[in-house]
């Protein structure tokens, strides 16, 4: 019994460590591809709008009688454009977030947790935590292209990210993601010059001529580090005049319209019913 105790045993840890070697190739070849790219999804709002006994970013999205958080949406986005690495950012109780999406494997992408912190104080933001946000994780984003996306939002195509990626020219600095909307007082609106150059983000309009909104993006290192520049050294809080900023300093953005996408804000009830009207209709 003693012999065969021990023969069983050595047969399972010579198959435990197969399996081990085998995770350890898989994990060591994955890593080694796109480490120079990083998503950045904040999810670090209270979501007060929506008053919910959990975070937004789980509100239940039941599709074909299998259900998917809102959060999980913009993470498809960023793995079907490569990106095997994404910062959470988060608040102090959001942990449901970590029990939900643990190390993030199950979705594609290695997920690490960045805690925000309150911030008192704001310079008149429209959205005075999302810059904070953002720069929250500037040790992990520090020196990497980011694709930012936010988590209580459904864009289509799934492939939003890879389509914009593909398009980067050397001389990007940020590309913005654009999309259609009839709601330009709800958004950061984008006006272009003829060549796509971005000339100016109005954000939340209450009224304006323009027709096209960004709805997610991706920046290289010049721009992380310009984020960084204002919220730590000048105190700015407001993205949008952070991203103004930017451009007059030489930044180039550009932007990219997303041919028959759609970008749904699950940030009030009103937007939930529109979206459930929508995927009635599909």
């Amino acid at each position: 019994m003693a012999l065969y105790g021990r023969a069983r045993r050595s047969g399972t840890n010579r198959a435990s460590f197969r399996k081990q070697e085998l995770v350890n190739q898989i994990f060591s070849e994955k890593r080694i591809v796109n480490t120079d790219l990083i998503g950045l999804v904040p999810a670090a709002g209270k979501g007060v709008r929506l008053g919910l006994p959990y975070p937004k970013e789980l509100y239940p999205i039941i599709r074909n009688n299998r259900y998917k958080p809102v959060a999980q949406f913009v993470l498809d986005n960023l793995s079907a454009a490569g990106i095997e690495h994404t910062a959470l950012v988060v608040n102090e109780t959001k942990h449901q977030l970590l029990g939900y999406f643990g190390d993030g494997h199950r979705f594609g992408t290695h997920i690490s947790y960045v805690v925000q912190e309150s911030v008192n104080g704001s310079d008149g933001s429209t959205s005075p935590g999302l810059a904070h946000a953002l720069n929250a994780a500037h040790h992990l984003t520090r020196g990497k292209t980011v694709f930012f996306g936010m988590a209580d939002t459904i864009m289509q195509p799934r492939n939003v990210f890879a389509c914009a990626h593909q398009t980067a020219q050397p001389e990007d600095d940020v590309i913005l993601c654009m999309f259609t909307t009839q709601r330009p007082e709800k958004f950061g609106m984008v006006r272009l010059a003829s060549d796509n150059t971005v000339i100016e983000i109005v954000d939340k309009p209450k009224q304006t001529d323009l027709t096209e909104m960004w709805g997610c993006i991706i920046w290289r290192p010049q721009f992380t580090e310009f984020l960084y520049d204002a919220v730590m050294r000048q105190g700015k809080s407001d993205f949008a005049r952070i991203m103004n900023d930017a451009l007059v300093s030489g930044l180039r953005f550009r932007g990219v319209h997303m041919v028959g996408g759609t970008y749904i804000d699950l940030g009030t009830y009103e937007e939930i019913e529109e979206m459930d009207r929508r995927f009635r209709e599909e």
